[in-house]
C-alpha cells in the first residue's frame, strides 16, 4: 500500500469465484472439522457466491502470490502457532 493514499476501499483477494458452500468445505477441511454442515433452508438464500473485484489492487501493481486454499491454511497455521498470544491479548 506504499503506492496508495486514496479514501476508497480496496479489495484484497485472488480473483476467484467460490460458492459459500465450497468456502465452508475448504475451511472445514483445513481445520479438520468432521461434523455436518447444515444450511437453514427456511431462510432466504442470499448471495450463493462472492467475488470481489481486485482490479484496483492489480492496477497498483499488486498480484496475489498464493491461492485461497493456501491462504486459509497459512492463516490457520499462524493461529495455532499464536493461540496463546491471541488469548492473552
Amino acid at each position: 500500500m506504499k503506492n496508495y493514499s486514496g479514501e476508497d476501499h480496496i479489495n484484497v483477494g485472488v480473483g476467484e469465484d467460490i460458492t459459500i458452500q465450497d468456502l465452508t468445505r475448504m475451511v472445514c477441511e483445513t481445520v479438520g472439522f468432521k461434523g455436518a454442515i447444515r444450511n437453514d433452508t427456511s431462510k432466504p438464500d442470499g448471495t450463493p457466491a462472492r467475488l470481489m473485484s481486485n482490479e484496483k489492487l492489480i492496477s497498483l501493481g499488486w498480484q496475489s502470490k498464493i491461492g485461497l486454499r493456501e491462504g486459509i491454511s497459512d492463516t490457520y497455521r499462524w493461529y495455532l502457532d499464536n493461540i496463546n498470544n491471541v488469548r492473552g491479548a
